[in-house]
């Protein structure tokens, strides 16, 4: 059994991997040195790139915590509530817990990545609180199901691509995404992934004695109990009709831009997420407490993203992304290409966790080359995508939405899902190099 290899990456990321605001301040340091050492810019230079470039990530970092509050939101009305806990009645077992949380994620995931985070952690959280099973393993399994959302339906940079006016239409054209989320070697890997995802994680459960249990009494949600009020404002704060407006306007609106066939965004998903919430707590003053209760956990996502934003300055401004992707790209050939521009677009991950960012960043090096080797510049968008995606399972920035949620350290579950990164790794490679 995989738990056998699982063990020793447990314990070794718990002993060294750092809160991911520690994490994130050595990565700044990191690349601030590189950008002196390899780009032979001052120390004064790399600061202001950094600096410029602190609060550029700002509408993206409300993005990411309403993703969090709105999801948490939704989830703590009382419909969502049994609904997720019928689902959850089907884990009758561990193993079968292991599974379950695994396979909605991946599929959440594959829909849209904001979705699949949200829906993940919050059903890992339902099943905790009726299956007896390894709490660190179970938050994992909802997160490894991350590791699919490029090759999906939201994915940022096959998205862009099949756009008209993208930044690279005069070098590349418009690419359908018959050619990149439907090709056949993009639906190899992700198939290979929804049966790989959740039969590793099954293979890691800890042997008895060694499982990490949590009190369901801790992941109880509070109940709000309704008062009548007694005060204008009070019945303002009960008053059903208000949310029912509100929500009735919500909801045209949704119907209208799907009706106009709109795609799911990060921002339709986080007002999707709002509105259902509102609706369905009923009264203002319901909805407010499950906003008290879901605010807590995005602390790390308010103080953190500015950080990444200095760093991904530092590396487009720099010259330090591109000096990567030319390394690591120069030695390949039209068969390793694109295993090559995979391994480059999960390095740069690293540092600009941003699908788009580092699209931006990566794409007027690795699009010249696949041109010159006669590659396909759909494989090679692709091999970009899926280096974005590949080593987000070791990156604790995308993370930080379902550690608030699930209430965990980083350290907590990125050992197990260190074993997702080298396992998809080679799955991924396999796709784009022979596929």
């Amino acid at each position: 059994m995989l738990n056998v290899i699982s063990r020793p990456l447990v314990r070794l990321v718990d002993r060294w991997l750092p809160d991911p605001y520690i994490f994130v301040v050595i990565l700044t340091l990191l690349v601030m040195i590189a950008a002196m050492a390899i780009e032979g810019h001052g120390p004064m230079a790399v600061v202001g790139m950094w600096g410029a470039g602190f609060w550029e990530l700002l509408s993206f970092a409300m993005q990411m915590l309403l993703v969090l509050v709105t999801g948490y939101m939704m989830a703590s009305t009382p419909l969502v509530r049994r609904g997720l806990e019928r689902l959850a009645d089907l884990a009758g077992s561990p193993g079968t817990a292991i599974l379950l949380v695994s396979f909605v994620s991946l599929a959440a995931s594959w829909i849209n990545w904001g979705f699949g985070l949200v829906v993940g952690a919050l059903f890992a959280k339902a099943i905790a609180r009726k299956v007896r099973v390894d709490y660190r393993l179970l938050v994992a399994s909802a997160y490894s199901g991350f590791i699919v959302w490029h090759g999906g339906l939201a994915g940022s940079v096959p998205l862009a691509i099949a756009t008209a006016g993208h930044p690279f239409e005069g070098a590349i054209g418009v690419i359908a995404t018959d050619r990149t989320i439907f090709a056949a070697y993009n639906l190899f890997i992700v198939i290979a992934l929804f049966i790989a995802v959740p039969l590793v994680n099954r293979m890691m459960m800890p042997r008895p004695g060694e499982e990490v249990f949590v009190d369901p009494k801790l992941l109880a949600e509070p109940e709000v109990v309704d008062t009548p009020g007694t005060t204008p404002a009070e019945r303002m704060e009960n008053s059903r009709v208000l949310s029912w407006l509100i929500g009735a306007a919500g909801v045209a609106w949704l119907v209208q831009y799907f009706a106009g066939l709109g795609t799911l965004t990060l921002n339709v998903v986080n007002f999707l997420f709002l509105i259902v919430a509102i609706i369905l707590h009923g009264t203002p003053r319901r909805l407010l407490a499950s906003l008290n209760e879901g605010v807590k956990g995005g602390a790390g996502i308010v103080i953190q993203f500015p950080f990444y934003a200095g760093i991904m300055a530092i590396m487009l401004n720099s010259g330090l992304a591109e000096t990567i992707s030319v390394w690591l790209t120069s030695f390949a050939t039209e068969k390793s290409f694109a295993f090559w521009t995979f391994m480059s677009a999960g390095l740069v991950n690293f540092f600009v966790p941003s699908g788009g960012g580092q699209w931006a960043i990566q794409a007027p090096v690795i699009l010249p080359a696949a041109e010159a080797l006669g590659v396909d510049a759909a494989r090679a968008a692709m091999a970009v995508a899926w280096g974005d995606s590949w080593t987000n399972m070791v990156q604790p920035f995308w993370a930080l939405p379902i550690l608030g949620i699930a209430g965990l350290r980083a350290r907590d579950i990125m050992g197990f899902c260190t074993l997702h990164l080298v396992l998809s790794g080679i799955i991924i490679s396999i796709g784009l190099t022979f596929i």
